[in-house]
């Protein structure tokens, strides 16, 4: 099994990296989707993609990771259209051989199956849009079965 955090739009309030560094000691991956808005390289255990508020060197525009004979897309979304994210997001992922995407951008946390890919913003650690409490995400991979949950402030 591989348990992964997933974090998004973290807009320089970045104490939560190390929060959850420590509160997730048996995670295998730590993925910020963008919008870090500071230097990556003070955080070597996190993999980074850019989101529109990134202006340091070091963030690639997308990523793709194998894990558990799964390939995981993650990106920012921001280029994506607002009417039809998802199903770009899908598309991208067809493209790209990949079954799962990590996305960000719109600070609204969302899990869902699209056409057999599943999607996951974590929605945002600091200023959320869907008026709940800030949030971040845990990914869990075990073989063939892929589950999310998205974890609010108050369950910290």
């Amino acid at each position: 099994m591989m348990k992964i955090i997933v974090v998004s739009d973290t807009h320089y309030r970045n104490d939560i990296l190390d929060e959850l560094i420590d509160k997730h000691k048996d995670a295998d991956l730590f993925i910020h989707c963008g919008d870090l808005e500071d230097d990556p390289q003070w955080y070597p255990q996190w993999i980074f993609v850019r989101g529109n508020n990134d202006y340091f060197v070091g963030f690639e525009d997308e990523r793709i990771i194998e894990a558990q004979g799964h390939r995981i897309l993650v990106l920012h979304s921001h280029r994506c259209s607002f009417l039809n994210r998802e199903e770009t997001l899908t598309s991208m992922a067809y493209d790209n051989g990949c079954d799962i995407v990590l996305y960000g951008h719109t600070h609204v946390s969302k899990m869902t199956w699209k056409n057999g890919i599943f999607l996951m913003n974590p929605g945002s650690t600091t200023s959320p849009r869907d008026g709940k409490t800030p949030s971040y995400g845990i990914l869990t991979i075990d073989g063939a079965h892929v589950e999310g949950q998205i974890v609010h402030r108050e369950d910290w």
